[in-house]
């Protein structure tokens, strides 16, 4: 669905984004995350059509964002970090004003505000005022507004910035349930807890250069030199302690109350295998998993390893 080649943006003698391939896929949400001043904002304002490259380029479902800006602004949204709410307009007339920019007739429009509210949940400030809202209530009508021309892709540069815990959440649920209706949604963000199981892969830049691209498990698997496992028993087992010993692709282990903590070099079906022999070896396994990264963990490494 989205697809950057080789962008390169410079002003002057800085280089912001430097040769930046990136592929996000249909009905997929991506992460994007690094620190400030490291190309983001950048990069998501040429996938806008709202900055030109300096070279390289993108494509939004087939469409050049350098060649065919008009078919691009189409199909996609962008939603700015600082965005603009009209005072004066009720929540009804506001959605109704961007879906008369948009050009859908006025007979439609109706029907539109309508569906647009109910899925950010705000129908019942439908007459209120826009400057009544909260904060994050403010969020969701912006979203609404950006959803009523029916686009493909969104792209949102901190869509969670400056809300609280709660507003976090419900933003965050109504991302899951936009990707569920088949939105391909590009979104950065500084809280990466957050993205941590909203994303269905992150990408991590600094200094304008893409460092790690992929799932977490992917990347996480990038970087450690073994998998690392969870074996959760109710309590500490001679019996496990015996097989970890023993097992070929365990490197070491630490138990804590019955909770091994096992680095292992072994595949998946080398996984599988273990847990059959703990099972019959009649041991009380109550779980058996593979610890993933932090995902704030993992960027601290990425961009601390690229720093040095």
């Amino acid at each position: 669905m989205i697809e950057v080649k080789a962008f390169t943006k410079k002003y002057g003698p800085l280089v912001a984004v430097d040769d930046l391939n990136l592929s996000i896929e249909p009905e997929h949400i991506c992460g994007f995350i690094g620190p400030n001043g490291a190309g983001k904002s950048t990069t998501i304002r040429f996938l806008a059509t709202l900055s030109p490259a300096t070279a390289g380029d993108a494509s939004i479902d087939g469409y050049s964002v350098r060649k065919h800006p008009r078919d691009v602004r189409r199909i996609i949204r962008y939603m700015p970090e600082e965005f603009g709410v009209y005072e004066g307009m009720r929540v009804w007339e506001y959605i109704d004003f961007f879906g008369a920019a948009f050009g859908i007739k006025a007979a439609q429009r109706k029907g539109v505000i309508d569906d647009v509210l109910e899925l950010v949940d705000l129908t019942h400030k439908r007459d209120d005022y826009v400057q009544s809202l909260s904060r994050g209530m403010k969020q969701r009508l912006c979203l609404a507004k950006s959803l009523v021309h029916n686009p493909k892709v969104l792209i949102l540069d901190e869509p969670a910035s400056g809300l609280d815990p709660r507003a976090r959440i419900e933003i965050k649920e109504l991302l899951k349930e936009l990707r569920r209706m088949g939105k391909t949604i590009l979104i950065s963000s500084h809280i990466l807890s957050e993205l941590a199981d909203l994303c269905d892969s992150v990408a991590i830049i600094e200094r304008g250069q893409l460092l790690a691209h992929g799932t977490l498990k992917d990347i996480s698997r990038k970087l450690r030199e073994h998998r690392r496992l969870e074996i959760t028993l109710p309590d500490t087992s001679e019996k496990l302690t015996q097989i970890l010993n023993a097992h070929p692709d365990v490197i070491d282990f630490e138990e804590i109350g019955g909770l091994y903590t096992v680095n292992f070099t072994g595949d998946n079906e080398a996984i599988i295998e273990l847990n059959q022999k703990i099972v019959m070896d009649g041991i009380g396994l109550l779980t058996i998993r593979e610890q993933e990264t932090d995902l704030e963990d993992m960027f601290m490494q990425i961009t601390t390893g690229a720093v040095q």
